[in-house]
């Protein structure tokens, strides 16, 4: 893991009250990390992740894991770094909207 996808992890992520896996398998990728009950992925880009290839790959990656019901947010390791509470929160936003659809959905 990263610096960053670490202080996401020790920080945050890994005493959430929902469960959240870090580094799981996904069809032939690896994601940072995944919460089943949100089907939600959380992916922490660095620098690679922004120039063309990173990007066409991103995008391609997004298709096939999207084709599986799953949201995926990305964030930079800038924004962890320095708007962490920010990231924090819209996690946090994401996961209850997603949990609260998937039970609405359910009724």
């Amino acid at each position: 893991m990263t610096p960053q996808e670490r202080k996401l992890w020790y920080l945050f992520l890994r005493h959430y009250p929902v469960k959240i896996y870090k580094q799981r398998i996904i069809d032939e990728y690896i994601v940072d990390f995944y919460c089943h009950a949100a089907r939600l992925v959380i992916e922490i880009d660095g620098a690679q992740h922004y120039t063309e290839e990173g990007v066409a790959a991103d995008r391609a990656r997004t298709r096939v894991l999207e084709g599986y019901g799953l949201l995926v947010v990305r964030f930079s390791n800038s924004a962890v770094d320095t708007n962490f509470n920010t990231v924090c929160d819209q996690i946090e936003r994401t996961i209850k909207e997603r949990i609260q659809d998937a039970q609405n959905d359910q009724l």
